[in-house]
């Protein structure tokens, strides 16, 4: 969704205070400020900002609480300082916050060609080699990412379960399970809990919002990231299982057979594990854990209220077929 122009920023708002006299001479300093502002499409209140003599452009995030901006604003700082700070991959640049303004954080504005509209460029025009060299852009950017910030501790399976459980409630709570439809994939989360390779692979700072709303692309396999207040430490697999399900969620929302992704889903777990030592058993250990990051994904998209009630229950449906995929593993 392109940002919509909403007007211009009063002289006689604080922000404009703190842009012209903080955040401005970050990027062009100027003597006299004039700031439209464009709202974008996010789960926050964010804001795309505009000084109208030198078009220069930022990004402004508030939040409902400092302690969320400040985590935001010191992931940020974190992931460049692991290296993110220069292509080809890159972390936007925070570049400021203010607890006295609604909690605002101020980030550099990227530009670049979003996941979601090479997504649906696939299946509108068929562009699938586009998608193809987009997917292995990514799949290079999330291996380092992650093995830039590999710890010596194992995964910690059971924050993903007790993540599940919680998708679970929200889907009861909007009826769209009953608690015999819960019963059964609760036994299913068991049944991956008792798995070993679940709990095997070494943690990793996790990207943990990893839709495609939040990856932009520059020339060749130059990959851009922000939002990144959901960081964790998790699976490598829970960004790569989402990114995965939100392939199969646009090809089946759209075409309505998510099985039109796996191609892609397929090409962009391969590339993903070409950045290992030993590709082919990198790419069987990831096969073998992503049916379940991708089951709870499908459970999280459905909970939104966008959705229609029967896709929503496809989604839930698509869940559990990835999630039985516990007997063959």
């Amino acid at each position: 969704m392109k940002p919509r122009y909403i007007g211009h920023v009063s002289h006689s708002d604080p922000v404009f205070e703190y842009f012209r006299n903080e955040i401005q001479p970050q990027i062009i300093d100027v003597s006299s400020a004039d700031y439209r502002v464009f709202k974008m499409n996010g789960s926050n209140d964010v804001y795309l900002y505009e000084e109208r003599s030198t078009n220069t452009k930022f990004i402004g995030k508030f939040f409902v609480s400092s302690g969320r901006m400040e985590r935001e604003y010191n992931n940020l700082g974190m992931m460049r300082n692991y290296g993110f700070d220069s292509g080809p991959h890159y972390i936007a640049r925070p570049l400021g916050r203010n607890p006295y303004i609604n909690d605002l954080l101020v980030t550099e504005y990227c530009q670049g060609e979003l996941l979601s509209d090479v997504i649906n460029n696939a299946i509108q025009n068929h562009n699938y080699r586009h998608l193809y060299y987009r997917l292995t852009g990514l799949a290079y950017f999330l291996s380092k990412f992650h093995n830039r910030t590999a710890e010596n501790a194992n995964v910690n399976f059971d924050d993903t379960c007790y993540y599940m459980d919680m998708l679970l409630n929200r889907l009861r709570d909007k009826q769209l399970i009953d608690r015999g439809e819960a019963d059964w994939f609760y036994y299913l989360r068991n049944r991956w809990h008792d798995n070993p390779s679940m709990w095997e692979d070494r943690q990793v700072i996790v990207h943990g919002d990893a839709t495609p709303e939040n990856f932009l692309f520059g020339d060749g396999l130059n990959v851009m990231s922000y939002d990144l207040e959901r960081l964790r430490h998790a699976d490598r697999v829970y960004d790569v299982g989402r990114i995965a399900a939100e392939l199969g969620h646009f090809f089946m929302l759209n075409t309505n057979n998510r099985y039109k992704a796996e191609p892609f889903i397929g090409h962009f777990l391969w590339e993903y594990s070409c950045h290992f030592p030993d590709r082919e058993n990198t790419f069987r250990a990831i096969n073998k854990r992503v049916p379940y990051y991708m089951g709870i994904n499908f459970l999280r998209i459905a909970r939104n209220s966008w959705l229609t009630w029967d896709y929503s229950k496809k989604l839930i449906y698509e869940a559990k077929q990835c999630l039985e995929e516990i007997w063959r593993k």
